[in-house]
């Protein structure tokens, strides 16, 4: 398991030989739509640094989009890959199935909002648990229609792709789509100054009139918006959803994948206002980097496909699920829902600062290790992308991996590890309000 200093440390411009080397191998290689983000290549990762081949210490404000919350090589996870990999790495859970599969779907079972019998199926990756999440809620209520929202992220499946809202890149060229997917208006309160109330009244209305609340299998919603710009939507707006769903027979999906496992201070983000949706679909931070996702809900739904109509070769893999009860075992033992709100106190505190010096930054948002600046023209609303994407480059050659997102592309987001130190929070700030210093000629 890698113990790297948790300071950072450039030896090389950014990328260095090493990574360069690398770069040129992969453009031969690779195809260009897998393109990455941070021109380093890791050799080793731990807690809230990643060091490079070339031996740079980077502040990681990634954690691989909000999967390594416990940290890329904690202890406790490594130890549980050792001992499982001893044991055996496959057998198949629909062949010959494990206990592992099982402690995990009880540990999910219990975690999840709701105080009734729930099942849990266990996958690869978010996407699969999204299209198998819409599976149950279309044979459990024999309709057709699903509901999305504005600025929503799901995937990248032919399925979930009908689900994500942004054309570019994740649509683009991909068409058709998979038919009876309705697109609904979000509660962005930055953008639309709607109260809960309001924003729902809307969303329904339009559901209604558009749709039939009878032809609706699902309404699936990310709880904190995330790829579309980390947008936390106005107090109450998840209630009535969750309400109108219930009182008209639809499946409420709570999409949880970017948002749960501890991310926003609480298990999973519906949790904030009391949501207690009917299906739960959780990926990302669940198994310590491990391939492993989930959908979780209620008994008698999550019973509705017949055997063999849910799963997959690989879904639930022993070794991902051994991962995976490290991985949860380590958060409550570690108190790491409240370490998720003290990084919310100190990174908000720390940007606030910031805001009250440049009318750049339009919104600070998020919950717990889930922050983001929505940037803008100076003084106005109107989105400001070519600034988002200046800040985020100067930050990098810095030796701070950033990562951007926001249906208008003007929104950089931070989403540390749980267990990275004070002083790497606040020095990797400081690498942002530089950058934005910098800028201020420019923007």
């Amino acid at each position: 398991m890698a113990t790297i200093p948790q300071d950072r440390q450039l030896k090389t411009a950014l990328p260095g030989p090493a990574s360069s080397a690398l770069s040129a191998r992969a453009q031969a290689a690779i195809p260009r739509a897998n393109s990455a983000t941070i021109p380093a290549y890791a050799a080793a990762a731990d807690r809230g640094i990643i060091e490079d081949v070339d031996g740079n210490r980077l502040i990681d404000f990634a954690s691989g989009i909000a999967v390594t919350s416990v940290g890329a090589s904690a202890p406790a996870v490594v130890a549980a890959i050792q001992a499982q990999a001893q044991q055996f790495t496959h057998t198949s859970a629909m062949i010959t199935p494990y206990e592992g599969y099982i402690a995990v779907a009880e540990k999910l079972n219990s975690l999840t909002p709701g105080d009734f019998p729930k099942k849990t199926s266990l996958f690869n990756s978010g996407a699969e648990a999204v299209e198998n999440a819409i599976k149950v809620a279309r044979t459990y209520t024999g309709r057709q229609a699903v509901v999305a929202f504005d600025h929503a992220f799901h995937g990248r499946t032919s399925l979930t792709m009908a689900l994500t809202a942004k054309a570019v890149p994740y649509k683009l060229g991909f068409g058709p789509f998979s038919p009876e997917v309705y697109r609904m208006p979000a509660s962005y309160p930055y953008r639309d100054g709607l109260s809960g109330a309001e924003a729902a009244a809307r969303s329904i209305q339009a559901m209604e009139k558009q749709i039939g609340a009878s032809q609706i299998a699902a309404v699936i919603i990310e709880p904190v918006q995330g790829e579309g710009g980390f947008i936390v939507p106005a107090p109450g707006f998840l209630p009535a959803l969750q309400q109108w769903c219930n009182d008209n027979g639809v499946v409420f999906i709570a999409d949880e994948i970017q948002s749960g496992i501890a991310r926003t201070g609480t298990w999973f983000a519906c949790e904030d206002e009391g949501v207690v949706p009917d299906l739960v679909t959780i990926a990302k931070g669940v198994a310590g980097g491990m391939p492993l996702s989930a959908v979780t809900g209620r008994a008698e739904m999550m019973d509705a496909p017949g055997p063999g109509a849910l799963g997959g070769t690989y879904g639930g893999n022993p070794i991902a699920c051994a991962a995976a009860l490290a991985t949860l075992e380590m958060i409550e033992q570690e108190h790491l829902l409240e370490r998720a709100r003290q990084i919310e106190t100190l990174v908000v505190d720390q940007l606030s600062g910031m805001q009250a010096q440049d009318n750049r930054i339009g919104q600070i948002r998020g919950r717990g290790a889930m922050i983001a600046l929505e940037l803008v023209q100076p003084g106005t609303t109107e989105p400001n992308p070519e600034l988002t994407a200046q800040v985020a480059s100067r930050c990098r050659e810095q030796g701070l991996i950033l990562l951007t997102c926001g249906t208008y592309g003007n929104v950089i987001r931070l989403l540390p590890a749980l267990t990275i130190s004070d002083q790497l929070l606040t020095e990797g700030i400081s690498i942002i309000e530089a950058a934005l210093n910098e800028t201020k000629e420019t923007n």
